[in-house]
């Protein structure tokens, strides 16, 4: 868990950095991808990461301005800028309401008090969560996936190297 504002901070940089990187790969049409009828769609997962960044954060007492999860938007310029606009709304309340002190704090969630480095740590992690998602259907609608923490199959021989085996 993060001991340090600077040490989350320098997580949550890289973490919207590759969600961005995702996202700007969508298509307006393969925001209808679902792997079944009972599933979110991919449109919906993405927008469910920009709304949860709120929902999640909201129990610590910050005020994250996002947009609410009815007013989801099947656009994917719309579910870009609103990750941007979201996840500065996260930096601003976090650098002006919080200390490192305030990651011992303890807030409630799920019914459990919890301190506020958890809130933070669970919401690194919500993000990776989601995002596994979302590459599965972006290989579903046909798009082609950026690497995250490597190369993509698509990346490797644009890099000079040989493609992994499936």
């Amino acid at each position: 868990m993060y001991q340090s504002l600077n040490g989350f901070f320098a997580s949550w940089e890289f973490e919207c950095d590759q969600t961005k990187k995702l996202f700007q790969c969508l298509s307006d049409e393969a925001l209808q991808q679902k792997i079944t009828a009972d599933d979110r769609d991919l449109g919906r997962i993405a927008w469910h990461l920009i709304i949860s960044i709120k929902e999640l954060m909201n129990h610590t007492g910050l005020n994250i301005e996002a947009p609410e999860e009815e007013e989801i938007i099947y656009s994917a310029s719309v579910i870009i800028q609103e990750y941007e606009n979201t996840c500065e709304s996260l930096k601003k309340e976090i650098y002006t309401q919080w200390t490192d002190q305030s990651l011992q704090e303890k807030n409630s969630l799920f019914g459990k008090e919890m301190p506020n480095r958890f809130f933070l740590m669970t919401l690194i992690r919500h993000q990776i969560h989601h995002r596994g998602q979302i590459t599965v259907l972006m290989r579903q609608a046909g798009l082609n996936v950026p690497g995250i923490y490597g190369p993509s199959r698509e990346e490797w021989g644009a890099l000079g190297m040989k493609v992994p085996k499936v």
